[in-house]
């Protein structure tokens, strides 16, 4: 029986995560969890799951929850994350799911690290604003990282066997999201509803937004030349729209390895949470009838991906640049503050604003997102 942190309960990989405990709940259990702000969704997790601890939001959701389940513990805030991924730090048959949305999964995965428990990452600004500070604690610390998508899921798996100095390629699929036929005219009147509405997969609202601009596909780039020590020079995106096939590798004698199942995040979380065994798991893929189709990435129709290359390849502050600034002009789209195509145009100001630092700390790293977050929420949310 393995011991389960997850961080983000109640949202979209959280829910999935949990929909796995539950089918295999001779193989996972939930030693501890956060919530979100909806209660009676987080009371429903708790009565059903039964962890040690959790953790809210803020102090008042944690009183009400606590009124309720006297025999758990409870904390809140950024700091109870981090109490909760060290939950209980002499069991050493814990593992650390990060399914939170944004730079707050960033330190509770470190810390976790520290006390040598494996992490299941979904959580993507990990590994894009501190991929390199956060891989090499791993590697200090014994501990493996297995990610929580289907692309970089597919890529493990390609790998797994395999020499790492025979990669010649690393290939990332994506579905051109949900607005892949829209022109660039188009772009301009697009409404927040047909940029939420996925063809293929069900996902939260921040990331069908960024799978829309492909900076999605950006950020997966960022992650694979992390998770895989892989240069940028070998790592390329296509489009795929059917998303049968996830990732491939290619390796140095021209073959490829391409992993393919149906759009489903419940097989990737599974294949994390049981490596090296495979559980069964009923979504079979039938190929029969099925068109796979693959069409170049036009770097013109999703501007947003060229500037996650550039800011990637420039390293140092600019992918933590890049991610905060997409991150406030996401929200601003959904909170109808702004048009579709100025999501890219914040960025680009952003980066375009941006200078390397003599010494990339995590301090830094913190502190440039902060200040970059502040600027455009004065600029474009209270108009100033």
């Amino acid at each position: 029986m393995k011991d389960l942190i997850l961080l983000g309960a109640s949202g979209s990989i959280g829910t999935q995560t949990l929909d796995i405990v539950r089918e295999f709940n001779d193989k996972f259990q939930v030693l501890g969890l956060s919530v979100g702000s909806d209660l009676e969704k987080a009371k429903k997790i708790i009565e059903e799951f039964k962890p040690k601890m959790v953790v809210t939001k803020t102090l008042e959701d944690l009183n009400e929850l606590k009124s309720l389940f006297k025999d758990i513990d409870f904390d809140y805030g950024d700091n109870g994350l981090i109490n909760l991924a060290t939950f209980e730090k002499e069991n050493l048959n814990v593992t650390l799911v990060v399914a939170l949305v944004g730079t707050v999964g960033l330190l509770p995965t470190i810390e976790a690290i520290k006390v040598k428990r494996n992490i299941a990452l979904a959580n993507k600004e990990t590994l894009v604003i501190a991929g390199e500070i956060v891989m090499n604690l791993a590697r200090e610390n014994n501990v493996t990282i297995f990610p929580i998508d289907s692309e970089h899921s597919a890529i493990y798996q390609g790998l797994v066997g395999e020499n790492h100095n025979d990669i010649k390629k690393l290939i990332i699929t994506a579905s051109g999201g949900s607005l892949r036929e829209y022109s660039r005219e188009a772009l301009a009147k697009v409404t927040k509803e047909e940029a939420l509405a996925h063809p293929n997969w069900k996902m939260g609202a921040k990331i069908t937004i960024d799978s829309a601009t492909m900076m999605n596909k950006g950020f997966e780039v960022i992650e694979a030349h992390h998770l895989f020590n892989v240069g940028y020079d070998k790592i390329e995106t296509i489009i795929h729209k059917e998303s049968i096939i996830h990732s491939i590798v290619e390796f140095n004698d021209s073959q490829m390895k391409a992993q393919m199942a149906n759009s489903d995040m419940r097989m990737p979380i599974l294949y994390a949470l049981s490596y090296p065994q495979r559980l069964e798991y009923q979504n079979e893929l039938n190929l029969v009838g099925k068109n796979l189709t693959f069409e170049q990435m036009d770097f013109d129709r999703f501007p947003c991906l060229k500037m996650a290359y550039e800011a990637a390849i420039k390293g140092n502050i600019y992918p933590t640049v890049l991610n905060a600034s997409n991150d406030c002009a996401v929200r601003l789209f959904l909170e109808d503050k702004i048009s579709f195509l100025m999501i890219e145009e914040i960025i680009k100001e952003a980066l375009s604003e941006a200078t390397s630092v003599s010494e990339l700390s995590l301090e830094v790293i913190l502190e440039t997102e902060k200040n970059v977050r502040e600027k455009i929420i004065k600029k474009y949310e209270r108009g100033i």
